[in-house]
C-alpha cells in the first residue's frame, strides 16, 4: 500500500479506502459482524487506514462497527463518514443539506463512532434546496469547532461543487478537499464535468462501486439477449441498471484481459481506474467476504500495460458530448491558437480529461 495527499489538504491517506456499507447485514446484502472484523483486519494488514462509511449505511451498524473495529487506535486512521440521506423518514428534518439536518447527523455519528472528531465529512448528496452559504457555513462551524478536521461532498453536480468552493475560499470558510463520485468501466460519465472540475480545484476524487455492484466481476452472464443472475436483490434491485448489453460487453472485456493476465476481473477493473485518470482516483473498494477484499488488494500487485489499457478505454468508451468535443476540435483549436498550438505548455490545471 501507498500513500497520498487529498487533494489540497496536507491529509495523508492510503491509496484504497475500505468502504463499509456491507458492515452488517440490515439490508440483507452484508456482512456478519465476524465478517466485517476479518475484512477490516485484512485491510489493515495490506497497509490501509482510510475508511469511509455514513450515518445511514446498514441503519447505523456500519458507523458502530467501524467504532469498534478503530478504537484501540483511533488516531492511526483516517475516517470519513457523511450525512444528509434521513435517519427519520416521517421528520421533515430528519435528512438534508441544511445546518439542522448537519448538527444532528454529526452528533449521532460522533456517538456512534465513538470519537471525539471525525477526519473528512461528506456531504452525501445534493438536496437542491439549502442554500450554499448556509451549508458551507455550517460546515466550517463543524470545522472550527474540531468534530470534523476536513469536509468533502459527494453526489453532487460540478456546477454546485465549484460555486460551494469558491464562496468558501472568498469568506475564508472551510472548502472541500474531496469528491466522492460513481466512477467505473460502464459509468464514465464523470468525465464529462466532475473530473475536469476535480482537476481544476485540486480536489481528491474517490470512486464508489467501482466494480459496479459486481458486474466487472463476472458474476452476471448472458443468455441470448438477456442477462443471467441469481442474485434477485443485488441483481434485480440494485444492479438494474447496470445490467445491460454494453455493459456486459464490458465486464467480457474484463474478463478477457484477467484471464491473459492470470488476475481476478475486480484487479483488472480496479487498475484500469486507477491508471486511467489524470485526477488519481482512490477506489472505494468494499466487499461481503475475506476472499473478496483480498481480491480487491491484489490489484496493488501489478498494472495493465498500454495495450489492454486501450481495449478497456475503447469498449467502454463514452462521447463527451457538447461543448467538450466542439472545444477540442482541430478548427476550434487553431482558431483559439493558431497554428503554434503545440508549442504552448498548459498548466496541469488547464488540461481537460481525455483533451487531445
Amino acid at each position: 500500500m501507498r500513500y497520498r495527499l487529498l487533494g489540497r489538504s496536507g491529509l495523508r491517506v492510503s491509496e484504497l479506502c475500505l468502504g463499509t456499507m456491507t458492515f452488517g447485514e440490515e439490508w440483507q446484502f452484508g456482512a456478519s459482524i465476524e465478517q466485517s472484523r476479518a475484512i477490516f483486519d485484512r485491510f489493515c494488514a495490506a497497509g490501509g487506514t482510510f475508511v469511509d462509511t455514513a450515518n445511514v449505511y446498514t441503519c447505523g451498524t456500519s458507523e458502530k462497527l467501524v467504532g469498534e473495529l478503530i478504537a484501540s487506535d483511533r488516531d492511526h486512521f483516517v475516517v470519513s463518514t457523511k450525512f444528509s440521506l434521513t435517519t427519520r423518514p416521517d421528520d421533515q428534518n430528519g435528512g438534508g443539506n441544511h445546518r439542522k439536518s448537519m448538527v444532528q447527523a454529526v452528533e449521532r455519528s460522533l456517538r456512534q463512532l465513538g470519537t471525539g472528531y471525525i477526519d473528512i465529512y461528506w456531504l452525501h448528496a445534493w438536496d437542491a434546496t439549502t442554500p450554499l452559504d448556509e451549508v458551507m457555513r455550517g460546515l466550517d462551524d463543524l470545522a472550527r469547532s474540531g468534530k470534523a478536521l476536513y469536509i468533502g461532498v459527494s453526489d453532487t453536480p460540478a456546477w454546485v461543487v465549484s460555486q460551494a468552493n469558491t464562496v468558501a475560499e472568498l469568506r475564508g470558510w472551510s472548502s472541500f478537499i474531496g469528491l466522492q463520485t460513481e466512477y467505473n468501466l460502464i459509468e464514465r460519465t464523470a468525465e464529462r464535468e466532475l473530473l475536469p472540475m476535480a482537476r481544476a480545484f485540486e480536489l481528491g476524487v474517490l470512486a464508489w462501486a467501482p466494480l459496479a455492484g459486481g458486474v466487472l466481476t463476472g458474476k452476471y452472464t448472458l443468455a441470448g439477449d438477456e442477462v443471467r443472475f441469481e442474485d434477485s436483490l443485488r441483481g434485480g434491485r440494485l444492479n438494474g441498471d447496470r445490467l445491460t448489453l454494453q455493459s456486459m460487453q464490458v465486464a467480457a472485456t474484463v474478463m478477457a484481459i484477467a484471464t491473459e493476465s492470470g488476475r481476478a476481473p475486480a484487479q483488472v477493473a480496479l487498475n484500469w481506474l486507477r491508471q486511467h485518470s489524470a485526477a488519481a482516483i482512490i477506489p472505494i473498494i468494499s466487499a461481503r467476504t475475506v476472499t473478496q477484499i483480498e481480491q480487491n488488494l491484489g490489484c496493488l500487485g501489478f498494472t495493465l500495460d498500454n495495450d489492454q489499457m486501450g481495449r478497456l478505454d475503447a469498449v467502454s468508451e463514452i462521447t463527451l458530448g457538447f461543448p467538450h468535443q466542439f472545444l477540442a476540435s482541430a478548427p476550434l483549436q487553431r482558431a483559439l491558437f493558431g497554428t503554434n498550438r503545440d508549442l504552448l505548455e498548459l498548466p496541469s490545471r488547464m488540461t481537460a480529461i481525455n483533451r487531445p
